[in-house]
């Protein structure tokens, strides 16, 4: 059985595997066409639990809740939920009606209320707003947040991508009011894709915010299967995941994708497990976000946790990057 590594979530108490399960990819086909139903799904989240993975990542808008009930089904099935952090998200439309989606105190608490119910636990360990409701002032979303911390339906609080001034913005309100922190940033992280060493990454290490990337492997892009950056047939999320055309566009990221899959040659490895040890050879990352439809691509996650790669690496793997714009929010 593979010896899993811990870390802190932040600088909080609370400890997490270096890989945290991303579980997007649970719930209802009608949703995503690439989307695993519940029996395909829980072998993956057993395998991850038997190799020593402890955080779980979902959100409400996931298969529109579907993901949060698979996902919190098999952790009380199969999991201590006392050893397990299990972290959701609130902000995209539930429905296509008022009050539906956003950062209103109104969604917020009735948002935390739905994702308790469907994952069927008692407090969510880590509860992140999924992007940032610029319609709702800052005050009245973390106060709301706050509000959940205080009565005991929520433990921790995160947040997901936004610019680096808006993420300080929030910060400080919360320290001048004496409101629950954000502990965690997830942000759009990964080789093709670096613009958040800029501004975002300083902040949350020397704010000590822990940082979990999202689309750790640009979408499949770093994973070895695509065969150039306008390969859509590889596989079927490449063929349907419009987001992602919208995420990768740039021709000279095959130039990254190239230098990962020879570093992977010389190591004798896979590219997702280099990509990977990349994203953990940051002291800031605290566990990528690693999505799957199949047990066995669990397998290079799990490989990149032991992989310590050189010096020499890390510049080859970076020396290809050219700068973006900005992409993954708005």
């Amino acid at each position: 059985m593979f010896a899993m590594k811990f870390v802190r979530l932040g600088t909080t108490g609370a400890t997490v595997s270096r890989v945290c399960l991303g579980c997007m990819s649970f719930g209802s086909k009608k949703w995503r066409p690439w989307v695993v139903e519940e029996a395909d799904a829980r072998p993956i989240i057993e395998k991850a639990l038997d190799n020593g993975i402890n955080f779980f990542d979902t959100a409400d808008m996931y298969s529109l809740g579907v993901s949060e009930e698979i996902t919190g089904r098999a952790l009380r099935d199969m999991a201590r939920l006392e050893e397990i952090v299990l972290a959701t998200k609130v902000f995209w439309p539930m429905a296509d009606k008022p009050n539906m989606a956003g950062l209103s105190r109104k969604h917020i608490v009735h948002a935390c209320d739905a994702s308790l119910k469907r994952l069927g636990v008692e407090h969510i360990d880590l509860y992140q707003i999924h992007r940032l409701d610029k319609a709702t002032p800052m005050e009245e979303i973390l106060a709301a947040l706050d509000d959940l911390v205080s009565a005991g339906k929520v433990l921790y609080i995160g947040a997901s991508s936004m610019y680096a001034w808006q993420f300080g913005k929030m910060l400080s309100v919360s320290e001048r009011n004496g409101w629950a922190r954000f502990v965690t940033m997830q942000n759009h992280y990964n080789l093709i894709y670096r613009e958040e060493e800029r501004e975002m990454l300083p902040l949350c290490e020397a704010e000590g915010v822990g940082c979990l990337p999202w689309s750790p492997l640009a979408r499949g892009l770093l994973a070895g299967a695509r065969r150039s950056m306008g390969d859509r047939e590889s596989t079927t999320r490449a063929k349907t995941d419009e987001y992602a055309t919208s995420l990768y566009t740039d021709a000279n990221d095959w130039d990254v994708v190239e230098a990962l899959n020879a570093v992977a040659r010389e190591r004798g490895g896979q590219a997702a497990e280099v990509a990977l040890a990349w994203l953990m050879s940051k002291p800031v990352v605290t566990a990528p976000i690693v999505g799957t439809t199949k047990p066995q691509h669990l397998d290079a996650a799990l490989r990149a946790v032991e992989l310590s790669l050189s010096a020499e690496e890390i510049k080859q793997l970076e020396a290809p990057y050219r700068p973006h714009k900005i992409v993954g929010h708005s």
